[in-house]
């Protein structure tokens, strides 16, 4: 399998090709990516469902760490909401 290349607040993760947003960041020691309410959040469901590890990939809002598949050179970022 080859490998892919992400970066999370401009830290460089390494993940398998095919592997997903929030699986990378799982893999690379992060368990919460996400604030809200005042609470850390990361995975929860892990199906799509809850939007608890919802991460801005490239630019774009609201996308689901666990439903979207890495692709090389992807920017991640975490959320903070009120």
């Amino acid at each position: 399998m080859s490998t892919v290349h992400i970066t999370f607040d401009g830290e460089r993760l390494s993940g398998r090709e095919g592997q997903s947003i929030g699986g990378i960041l799982l893999a690379n020691g992060h368990r919460t990516w996400r604030t809200a309410a005042g609470s850390e959040r990361g995975i929860f469901c892990g199906i799509g469902i809850c939007q608890d590890c919802v991460v801005t990939v490239n630019g774009v809002e609201g996308v689901r760490a666990c439903q979207r598949t890495a692709c090389e050179g992807d920017a991640v970022e975490r959320e903070e909401r009120a």
